[in-house]
């Protein structure tokens, strides 16, 4: 069977390595800019992260300034506040220090310093007209794989919907993997994060956009996040596996780059505009449903997927094999203390017309390893509520 055509696209430059962030100035200098906007959140200003890569800035005599104003879910007028202080300090570039949130906004920010209007105009494929300034991502959880995709996810606050911008001048510049970073991470941040590296790795892996590259950065990221997630977070100092992870964090972000996603990033980011849910721990949670719901469309790479997890399915028909996938996922949520449904996060089925609908805005839902009606998210989301995993 011949291949059908795929486009393999992937500019940004990583450099990973414990201790690395403080080498950011020398590396942000090889750039050609002077003055760099840090993009970051309070939580992250107040563990000290920024300490070492600020004495990097200094030390290449590159001017700064830290906009922290960054929440989980950023919105809109997160992005264009940032804009406006970018503008006022004449910085030249935007460095991201922190999760996806972080990275999210600073790609906002980047974008809307030469482009004209709201961040929000830019909704969907390809809309960004103006390459945004140098974007460079320092990652201070492994979860989102931002440093490396070509898009930003931004918060309509009027709308309640989170919304998808996408464009291959979203692609940072420069990522910078440094796991001594990621060490003083909260368990149930690991969790969330790991969880959402593995969520982006099995749907990209599953999608009907996948393509040989794609799916070979996929199934790694799962082999990595499978051996070294459960030992991130019950030992947490172990350097080994917080690196790891980084790594598989970043390989499931450019597999799905290429590839896009499924229904659990059309439902999840729903219920992150609705219910200011973290999105990480909605991904999580929605896994084990969604795979469920897609198993007779994609047994073969469920089962991939269960010994890149590092199960034993010899004996099994591929149906059983693919089973053990979910059986993996459901376990690591329930060692991690991450919820077995969604109503433990939240959500009230009250606005159930909204997330259909808004679910099915999602581009994500066309490249779904099986076919998917409106009918079907509904059903979806109403199996996680109840934690009901009987789904046909």
């Amino acid at each position: 069977m011949s291949l059908k055509p795929f486009t393999y696209f992937m500019p940004t430059r990583v450099e990973c390595g414990n201790g690395i962030s403080e080498k950011t100035g020398e590396l942000i200098k090889e750039l050609g800019v002077t003055n760099v906007l840090i993009v970051t959140d309070k939580g992250v200003r107040s563990a000290n992260l920024l300490e070492r890569i600020e004495k990097s800035l200094l030390a290449a005599d590159l001017n700064y300034e830290i906009y922290d104003e960054v929440e989980a879910n950023p919105s809109a007028e997160t992005i264009h506040i940032g804009t406006d202080f970018l503008k006022k300090h004449k910085m030249e570039a935007v460095l991201a220090v922190g999760g996806g949130s972080s990275i999210d906004t600073a790609k906002g920010i980047a974008t809307m310093a030469v482009n004209p209007g709201s961040i929000l105009d830019y909704e969907g494929v390809g809309k960004i007209k103006i390459p945004p300034i140098p974007i460079i991502a320092i990652p201070t959880t492994a979860g989102t794989g931002s440093e490396a995709t070509n898009s930003t996810v931004v918060t309509n606050r009027k709308t309640s919907f989170k919304l998808g911008v996408l464009s291959t001048y979203l692609f940072p510049n420069l990522a910078i993997l440094d796991p001594s970073l990621t060490l003083k991470l909260p368990q149930n941040i690991t969790a969330a994060t790991g969880m959402d590296a593995l969520t982006h790795a099995i749907e990209s892996y599953t999608s009907k956009d996948a393509n040989p590259v794609s799916k070979a950065f996929a199934i790694q990221a799962v082999k990595m996040i499978g051996k070294n997630l459960t030992k991130a977070y019950f030992v947490g100092t172990d350097i080994e596996s917080r690196e790891n992870m980084l790594v598989a964090s970043m390989l499931a972000g450019v597999a799905f780059s290429q590839s896009r996603l499924g229904n659990v990033h059309a439902i999840s980011h729903t219920l992150g505009g609705v219910f200011n849910i973290p999105h990480g721990i909605a991904n999580a949670a929605l896994l084990p449903f969604v795979m469920k719901f897609n198993l007779r469309a994609c047994a073969e790479e469920y089962k991939n997927i269960a010994i890149a997890l590092g199960k034993d399915v010899s004996g099994l028909s591929t149906i059983e094999a693919a089973e053990k996938a979910i059986e993996t996922v459901i376990k690591m949520n329930q060692s991690m203390k991450i919820p077995l449904n969604i109503k433990d996060l939240g959500v009230s089925l009250e606005a159930l017309p909204k997330l259909v609908e808004d679910s099915m805005r999602s581009g994500n839902v066309f490249v779904n390893p099986r076919l998917t009606k409106p009918s079907d998210i509904q059903l979806i989301i109403e199996k996680a509520y109840y934690g009901d995993l009987e789904i046909s």
